[in-house]
């Protein structure tokens, strides 16, 4: 058997997945064809036949149209929304840069019909968002990745935006011994979760902001010792307590929030957020969260329609920043 013969019914199994579904199925012939064109292997019909029904007995779902229409591959390895989220998520990411983008725009095509992708790329754009130029950013994340898994420590050179006057960005950057325990996906960014190797707390780094790492052979310092987590790094609730993910002492949160902002207020801090009736127009929500400004930000965005009932010091954080912008607006007169 010659290793075109071997190959084709690999190459068959590519052309249904690329060229037909249910509205395009193929024939022999239109098979035949592709063969040809695509891959330069000549096939007689009995033999499409033949490595159709092998697919079929291996697993894949063709369905014979007819005769004269032909064959389609029923189910792809993902369905048409799988692919919509996916492509949806890297268009949203802007630590992923333009170019890394459109890369694996690319390849999620592999995974529909030619015809069905066509559909949801006309609705694809990536040149007019926001997005980072920092084109080592999967290496960097894989470098983390790396050393998580080994328990190692990471030496980086973190980087942040300096204020100049040259039209061109400017950064200041620092060399920090991390001990890394997760990477975290929130509010659009990606972060990295561990340990300065000086202190004895928890930090979070934006891994688009990371210009370079090494792993060193140095055992990172296991998570217990400067978080509350002992048996494993619970990253969700890590990432569920630090809304926006700026850090701070985690401290019992009550809110009195107005009963028309339930699920604006649910979609904000979570499904699992405990709530109960306060009176005939609001509920108290509890949760236990980061004291931060960041914290006392989101807050101010409800205006009215939330309270802070405790704790005082989330309080006095709202009160002062509402004076601030108040006696900025006074100035300004």
């Amino acid at each position: 058997m010659t290793t075109n013969s071997k190959l084709r019914i690999l190459y068959i199994a590519d052309i249904l997945s690329a060229y037909s579904d249910e509205e395009h199925p193929l024939n022999s012939t239109e098979i035949i064809d592709l063969l040809k064109s695509e891959y330069n292997i000549t096939c007689e019909r009995k033999t499409v036949y033949d490595c159709i029904d092998a697919l079929e007995e291996y697993g894949y779902d063709i369905i014979k149209a007819g005769t004269k229409k032909g064959f389609f591959l029923a189910s792809h390895e993902f369905e048409l929304p799988e692919i919509r989220l996916m492509i949806d998520a890297v268009q949203s990411a802007d630590f992923i840069s333009a170019k890394k983008s459109k890369a694996l725009l690319k390849k999620f095509s592999k995974y529909a019909s030619v015809y069905q992708y066509s559909r949801i790329e006309k609705q694809v754009y990536i040149d007019n968002r926001n997005k980072r130029d920092n084109e080592s950013l999967f290496y960097t994340i894989d470098s983390l990745h790396n050393a998580i898994i080994m328990k190692k420590q990471v030496e980086i050179i973190y980087r942040r935006r300096k204020i100049t006057d040259d039209i061109k960005p400017h950064y200041e950057e620092k060399e920090l011994l991390i001990n890394p325990y997760s990477l975290i996906w929130a509010d659009d960014h990606y972060y990295l979760v561990g340990n300065h190797s000086k202190y004895d707390n928890l930090i979070h780094l934006r891994v688009d902001r990371i210009k370079s790492v090494t792993v060193t052979d140095k055992k990172a310092r296991h998570f217990s010792e400067v978080s509350p987590y002992t048996v494993s790094f619970d990253a969700a609730d890590y990432s569920n307590k630090h809304l926006s993910m700026f850090s701070g002492d985690i401290k019992p949160v009550e809110l009195i929030c107005k009963n028309e902002i339930v699920e604006e207020f649910l979609d904000e801090f979570g499904e699992r957020t405990s709530i109960f009736p306060y009176d005939s127009e609001c509920f108290s929500a509890r949760l236990n969260l980061a004291i931060t400004q960041g914290l006392a930000s989101k807050i101010m965005q409800y205006g009215d329609n939330i309270t802070v009932k405790c704790p005082k010091e989330l309080k006095n954080m709202i009160i002062d920043k509402s004076k601030s912008i108040l006696d900025l607006y006074h100035c300004k007169k």
